[in-house]
């Protein structure tokens, strides 16, 4: 298999990945909806960076590590579940509080820096992603990989990532899904969170 082959076969398996529901779905549109357009983006880019961070432990032989160190495997699920569970939680419980109440929106650049950094943990705390990836650069990547294409791989990674979830994040904050949100909002909250509960539970469960 050719480099540019390999290439786009690598950008093909991650977008079918990035475009699948799961906890980064329902955390970067929960946040466009509920928040703002602004919020929305930037949490896309905590998931982009994410992205980068798994490519960058996949070109480095990330898979190879977890297959030689099982417990390092266990530790990563068992605190990517951990996450989620809290995030779930946390929504659920703050489900009936008002917008303004549950979420505090300004537009203070903390606040925007808080949804970077909710995007990055979301997407990281997933250990089944580091797995795909290596998978996928494993079986796709050539013998020989340059620095050039390495560098090319983290930016495809990168623009697929951030560009599907600000895509996501654009669509979700229009007034339409926003106003639909308000409406529906306890129940919205309540499934989103309930999700996010049984992901991270099951990540716990199979952590064995």
């Amino acid at each position: 298999m050719n480099t540019a082959l390999s290439i786009l076969s690598i950008a093909g398996a991650i977008s079918v990945g990035a475009m699948s529901p799961g906890p980064s779905f329902v955390m970067v549109a929960r946040t466009a909806v509920a928040t703002s357009r602004t919020h929305g983006l930037t949490a896309a880019l905590g998931m982009g960076v994410g992205g980068v961070l798994f490519a960058i432990a996949a070109l480095t032989g990330l898979q190879v590590l977890l297959a030689a160190v099982p417990w390092f495997y266990f530790l990563l699920k068992l605190i990517g579940g951990a996450y989620l569970v809290f995030l779930g939680v946390k929504i659920w419980r703050r489900a009936r509080a008002p917008l303004d109440i549950a979420f505090k929106v300004r537009t203070a650049k903390g606040d925007a820096a808080r949804s970077f950094w909710l995007g990055l943990g979301t997407q990281i705390s997933n250990p089944k992603a580091a797995i795909i990836y290596g998978s996928i650069f494993a079986a796709l990547l050539p013998r020989e990989v340059s620095l050039a294409v390495a560098t090319l791989l983290v930016l495809v990674v990168f623009t697929i990532e951030c560009g599907w979830y600000a895509i996501v994040a654009f669509v979700l904050s229009s007034p339409s899904p926003r106003a639909g949100y308000l409406r529906w909002k306890t129940w919205i909250d309540r499934v989103a969170g309930g999700v996010m509960v049984v992901l991270g539970a099951r990540l716990v469960a199979t952590s064995r």
